[in-house]
């Protein structure tokens, strides 16, 4: 005992404050350890790249607080809900509603749009070049019956106005067909069914060599900063509002006041304001209560999207590029996702 005793008073006071502080380190162990810790998670992302950035920034996110999180995984539109359904992935942070209700819709559903990315910020709706539109006074989608105007925007040689439009499977596709037929257009506009972001390649082509152009497009996006609306294109008008069945009770949503570059004010954009949201699967939102805290708290401004996309467009889409670009906005907004992170970990305290 003596020769213990000797050995303390060699090594000071010092020695017994350092004793001291160990005897508290579990306590200060239990105190840094993360609601994630030990949580794997997997996040399904669309095949077109704008969204993207929703994934890097929801994915860091979600590393602060412990979870691990895998690379995203990019996928179908159907297939991503699909497999966020089945627990295949646990979240699909690019949701469009109502536009995607067609997928949370189905029976056995087993995922949940939690929190909003943007709410009621996503526009969506049909496009024409500027001189175009005021070369043929084209005002809405019923102005592609007249031949004049289908020829001039015909590019194959089929007898109609060729539109970019959207791949099978997805939920403006879905859309537009209903458009063509509500506004009887079969024989009017054929829409372009290719890989999205291709066919605006092409589209904005034409435009440079000074082609009529007539397409569909979505907020945030990077076609509008290629294309300006009130600029370079313009916005059109549907010749009535015309929705699904399931959609009807929007119709209110699909006039929208302030529109930049559209041809009328209110904009009859004939698609309802879209709300973008996280979906999660159920089972992973009750395992994981500071993660459905998180999505519920968090938000992306529109603005930093339409920049994120503009700087992607312009060569910066590597893996690398978008996980640097969503640590300089998380850094750049540090008190509001402290706040976020704060909520969330507060739930398993």
């Amino acid at each position: 005992m003596g020769m213990y005793f000797n050995k303390f008073r060699k090594f000071g006071v010092a020695s017994a404050s350092a004793f001291a502080l160990m005897a508290t380190a579990p306590i200060t162990f239990a105190e840094t350890v993360l609601p994630g810790d030990g949580v794997s998670v997997s996040i399904a992302q669309p095949n077109d790249d704008t969204g993207w950035i929703m994934s890097a920034v929801y994915a860091q996110l979600l590393e602060e607080l412990g979870y691990d999180v895998a690379e995203p995984v990019t996928l179908d539109v159907p297939v991503a809900y699909v497999s966020v359904s089945q627990g295949d992935m646990d979240l699909y942070p690019d949701g469009w509603f109502p536009l995607h209700n067609t997928y949370v819709d189905q029976p056995g559903f087993a995922a949940t749009p939690t929190g909003y990315v943007v709410e009621k910020g996503a526009l969506q709706g049909y496009l024409v070049d500027k001189a175009s539109a005021e070369k043929f006074d084209i005002k809405t989608l019923d102005d592609f019956k007249r031949p004049e105007v289908r020829e001039a925007f015909d590019r194959n040689g089929d007898g109609l106005a060729d539109m970019t439009a959207c791949p099978p499977g997805w939920g403006c596709e879905l859309m537009i067909q209903f458009h063509m037929d509500a506004f009887d257009l079969r024989e009017a506009i054929n829409p372009i069914k290719a890989g999205y972001s291709a066919s605006m390649a092409d589209t904005i082509a034409a435009f440079e060599q000074g082609q009529p152009i007539l397409f569909y497009t979505w907020t945030p996006n990077w076609t509008v900063d290629a294309l300006k609306p009130g600029e370079d294109v313009v916005w059109i008008q549907t010749p009535e509002v015309a929705l699904p069945e399931e959609q009807a009770h929007l119709v209110e949503f699909a006039t929208v006041e302030g529109v930049e570059g559209c041809v009328a004010e209110p904009c009859q954009l004939g698609w309802p304001v879209n709300d973008i949201r996280p979906v999660a699967n159920d089972a992973f939102l009750e395992a994981n209560p500071a993660a459905k805290v998180l999505l519920e708290e968090a938000s992306i401004p529109l603005d930093f999207i339409f920049a994120q996309n503009a700087a992607m467009r312009n060569g910066e889409d590597s893996a690398e590029d978008l996980k640097r670009q969503a640590s300089e906005w998380i850094e750049a907004n540090r008190k509001t996702v402290d706040g976020w992170l704060d909520a969330a970990r507060s739930v398993v305290e």
